[in-house]
């Protein structure tokens, strides 16, 4: 058996690269329809909270994968889904495009979602299974940097081309990108030489589920993961009316915040090294709480800044929360995964959607609400853990 990857090493940098450009496809195929949700509704006729579930579907086929994962996950080939999860969801990017009634891109949202869980759990068990126990952390950041590029790139080129030609020829056009990443990906990734798993029986949820810290970190990461994704589903509604009266492609700029995310993924990975996950996901949980506030002010630069410390935070409690799991829990990494995106997914989608029934009845106050009340939640449950660990 080859040595771990060890930081500086050549295999270090390659391995980065591959799951940095990995991770780009993955949430750049899953989010990119985001910023076009007000484009659905005037296009079919539907309300904030209908439109909503093309994000919602995504991440609901996601979920439910993630169970399948979690069963088989000691006998899945790393490489090998995580590769099929990329260029299926590449593939299914064009062909959504392509369809005339909102049914069908729900349907086909739901299979590429089904697709694209393939990848995070099965990358986030391959860095704590390939790399030095001491750098998992970096390089989980490192990783979840990469999704905050892709989240980033694949909103803003898709509200950019939404405007230039039409939200099908900017699908189109980045189903062909993510392809050629993809390929980049298979042809640089190391082969793995750690799988700590080799039984091909069925895994067993249950020693998970009984896992009660476990359980509240799931949990957690399904708060921020659904606050995160309520905020980017439905503040662009409140941006594209009076008095801001933004455009599709500035709504598109605004996620240039997510380089806020980009930089939390690797600070907040390296701060959980030194000082631990749980104090960093406590810290991040608050950092999205001051934003969540901030949204509401009248000003636009402060509800931009609001956005931005949502982004922030969320990127540095996924960060701490996901290279937390493997350790609290010495079952086969890529289950552990598996559960901790099952919820995480859950989360995007019941609170991804259900703050857009805030949205029709109170207005952008009453998503703040709703969504201040879910991470104080959260907040509790990380006090309530660290007084345990």
């Amino acid at each position: 058996m080859s040595s771990k990857i060890t930081q500086g090493s050549k295999k270090f940098f390659v391995a980065n690269a591959a799951l940095f450009l990995g991770g780009l496809v993955t949430f750049g195929a899953e989010y990119c329809v985001q910023p076009i949700i007000p484009v659905f509704t005037q296009d079919f006729g539907l309300e904030p909270a209908s439109a909503s579930l093309a994000v919602s579907f995504g991440t609901a086929g996601m979920a439910c994968s993630m169970i399948l994962i979690a069963l088989f996950a000691k006998i899945l080939p790393r490489k090998t889904i995580m590769t099929l999860a990329l260029v299926a969801a590449s593939v299914l990017a064009i062909f959504i495009s392509l369809q005339e009634s909102f049914g069908a891109i729900l349907a086909l949202r739901f299979i590429q979602g089904m697709f694209l869980a393939g990848f995070p759990s099965i990358a986030v068990a391959y860095i704590s299974e390939e790399f030095d126990a001491r750098i998992v952390g970096t390089v989980t950041g490192i990783y979840i940097a990469g999704t905050s590029v892709g989240g980033l790139f694949g909103r803003i080129l898709l509200s950019f081309f939404t405007d230039v030609f039409d939200w099908r020829a900017a699908l189109t056009i980045l189903g062909a990108a993510y392809l050629i990443m993809s390929t980049a990906f298979v042809l640089i990734l190391p082969k793995p030489g750690h799988v700590l798993g080799t039984s091909t029986t069925q895994g067993n949820l249950g020693k998970i589920f009984r896992n009660a810290r476990l359980m509240t970190v799931y949990l957690i990461a399904a708060s921020a993961m659904g606050v995160f994704v309520c905020t980017y589903n439905f503040i662009s509604y409140v941006l594209i009316a009076p008095p801001f009266n933004l455009s599709q492609t500035q709504i598109g700029l605004i996620y240039f915040l997510f380089l806020a995310g980009t930089a939390a993924s690797a600070i907040m990975g390296r701060l959980a090294d030194n000082i631990g996950n749980g104090k960093t996901l406590l810290t991040s949980i608050l950092i999205m709480i001051a934003g969540v506030a901030l949204t509401c002010a009248a000003s636009l630069a402060l509800k931009l800044s609001g956005v931005a410390l949502v982004t922030y935070g969320f990127f540095g409690a996924h960060s701490a929360a996901a290279s937390w799991v493997g350790k609290l829990d010495d079952s086969d990494k890529a289950r552990l995964a598996a559960g901790y995106m099952f919820f995480y997914y859950v989360g995007a989608s019941v609170f991804g959607s259900l703050g857009g029934k805030f949205l029709s009845a109170f207005g952008w106050s009453g998503v703040a609400i709703f969504m201040t009340a879910v991470l104080l939640i959260a907040l509790t449950m990380c006090i309530k853990l660290l007084r345990k660990v």
